[in-house]
């Protein structure tokens, strides 16, 4: 039987590159989280990753994905908190993002859908 933890046992984390503001925003945190043991895929250059967590290439286009070390997979406004939830100086945010999922999780998700549509009217994937 295969097990659902990551292979590697550390935590990945899914983002397309081809955003130009997802790549704006992940650059900045792997900046942030340089200290932290962090597997990051680009789906843009790396499709086939999305197997690894049994998703859509088009859904991790459109929405950041982590995958703990445990098999547990965040999308969303929820991926963003578990990184933000490691991030110095960014605690807070993640707290804000958890307590506050009734405005935090429609906000990410309109966002995301119209960052999703603008990418595919500029030709970027």
């Amino acid at each position: 039987m295969e097990s659902d933890k990551s292979p590697t046992g550390i935590t990945t984390v899914y983002y397309n590159s081809a955003c130009p503001v997802c790549d704006a925003g992940i650059r900045d945190q792997r900046q942030r989280m340089q200290a932290c043991n962090i597997n990051w895929v680009d789906v843009h250059s790396q499709p086939d990753a999305v197997t690894e967590i049994n998703g859509e290439l088009e859904a991790v286009r459109e929405r950041l994905h982590v995958r703990h070390a445990n098999g547990d997979i965040l999308v969303g406004e929820q991926a963003l908190a578990a990184l933000w939830s490691e991030t110095k100086g960014r605690r807070w945010l993640a707290w804000l993002t958890l307590r506050m999922g009734f405005l935090t999780r429609p906000l990410y998700n309109c966002i995301a859908k119209y960052l999703y549509r603008w990418n595919r009217r500029r030709g970027h994937w």
